[in-house]
């Protein structure tokens, strides 16, 4: 059955069937006390994904953010409490779960014998999970401590699994695994945002691993560093920049990229360059293009001398072209296309917009935890700016309570699904699976909306 998005059907929380007719999915998870009026969830039929969000996003221009961050130059933004109006309607979990939307590049590293050209694609797979940032300004819910978010693609071949598994610091661990099992990528990340006048830098902390069992292999990355520009005043802006390093830990190559600064002149925005070595550090080729775009790969010593005789800033490019493309390169990846409506819905993707769908096989599945189920986002999501800042508010006095009360009475909070423990190819702190999850019990999980 198809459902065209202007017949979308709508579950509400307080009514058992939806405008189409669909049995109700979940029940309410906490009191209905807590509502001044209904929420509404886009359902979808198994296998029917949405192409836009339930309402378009609010406009910013009325609001003055200057008023809230003057008095927090240089101090880390994850201890304050933001107004809504400057969120997207995701959590920083379903914000994580973005890594996944090239897994074909996995796919295909796990296709070829050459250590390599699968080093190619995982160099590609660690540059792509950044792309979904582009032009992404509005900022993602911080996840509540004991959140959870699940998501199964059988299109795509993976499921994953995060946990917000430490509040302060904010940690959010995550594991994803291929349907066949033929992949396994995890890893925990601690974004420390910071303002500094006119931007907000975000430092993602935490090791990023991939396996890939059928070459006995594992490689780690950490992801290079965020900043969004123009905070004050001007068109909002985003660069990456900083080192990228993926290893092999098996066969000790490594690539090695640079996300370069924007620059004084904004001839380096977006860029990302750097070389495949081997373990004695010779050079077996070179990578480049731009995170927002695509990337390519080409014989080193031909990328040298390109670099030498016609800088890149100087070399002629084609139309609706952004990165010169040196004659023999090989492209190894490209972004997919946002939405025409993208720009409507937060910038998001056709990939993002679908992350909080809830359809007919997560009736009575997936925990009371799950992000789909917050109350704030579900509120943003659908229009309701006021009630999302209230279901906002309430959430982290909430959770201000749950941790006072745990202190009183001396209890640690316990992780679910995940431990800490060193990663195991480069022995760095980490928070690794601890399975269970999947067997779907959850009978014990706390009360956090």
């Amino acid at each position: 059955m198809h459902i065209s998005n202007s017949a979308s059907c709508q579950l509400s929380r307080h009514n058992s069937k939806c405008t189409l007719g669909h049995t109700a999915l979940l029940d309410c998870p906490h009191s209905c006390k807590s509502f001044s009026q209904t929420f509404v969830f886009p359902c979808l039929c198994s296998g029917v994904h949405r192409t836009s969000l339930p309402s378009p996003m609010f406009s910013r221009n009325d609001v003055s953010i200057w008023s809230i961050l003057k008095k927090c130059i240089g101090m880390e933004l994850s201890k304050i409490a933001m107004p809504v109006i400057f969120n997207e309607p995701l959590s920083f979990l379903q914000r994580l779960t973005e890594y996944m939307e090239h897994t074909y590049l996995i796919h295909q590293a796990n296709a070829t014998t050459d250590s390599v050209e699968r080093m190619k694609c995982v160099a590609a797979f660690a540059v792509s999970a950044v792309a979904s940032q582009w032009e992404r300004t509005g900022k993602p819910f911080n996840p509540l401590l004991g959140e959870t978010y699940e998501l199964i693609r059988d299109d795509l071949g993976f499921r994953w699994v995060s946990e917000q598994v430490s509040h302060h610091p904010p940690v959010s661990a995550f594991h994803a695994e291929g349907l066949k099992e033929d992949f396994v990528f995890h890893g925990s990340i601690y974004p420390k945002l910071k303002f500094w006048g006119k931007s907000i830098e975000a430092e993602p902390k935490g090791i990023i691993t991939l396996e890939l069992p059928k070459y006995n292999e594992a490689y780690t990355w950490t992801n290079p560093s965020c900043c969004v520009h123009n905070i004050i005043v001007g068109q909002l802006w985003i660069e990456q920049y900083g080192n990228v390093e993926v290893i092999n830990h098996k066969t000790g190559e490594r690539c090695s990229m640079t996300f370069k600064p924007c620059g004084l002149f904004g001839k380096e925005l977006h860029k990302v360059e750097g070389y495949i070595q081997d373990k004695s550090k010779k050079k077996l080729c070179a990578i480049y293009g731009k995170w927002t775009e695509c990337l390519y790969a080409v014989d080193a010593t031909t990328f040298d001398r390109c670099l030498c005789l016609f800088p890149f800033e100087e070399m002629p490019l084609p139309d609706a072209e952004t990165v010169q493309v040196i004659p023999g390169s090989e492209l190894i990846w490209k972004i997919t296309p946002r939405p025409d409506n993208s720009a409507k819905f937060y910038a998001f993707s056709t990939f993002a917009m679908q992350l909080n769908e809830l359809d007919e096989s997560m009736a009575g599945v997936i925990p009371p935890t799950d992000s789909r189920l917050r109350p704030d986002i579900c509120a943003m999501e659908n229009g309701d700016i006021d009630l999302a800042s209230a279901e906002k508010k309430r959430l982290e006095e909430k959770q201000r309570v749950a941790r006072k009360n745990r202190t009183k009475s001396t209890e640690e909070w316990k992780t679910r699904w995940f431990q800490q423990g060193p990663n195991p190819h480069n022995k760095a702190q980490d928070w690794l699976y601890s399975k269970g999850y999947w067997d779907r019990k959850y009978a014990q999980l706390p009360d956090i909306y």
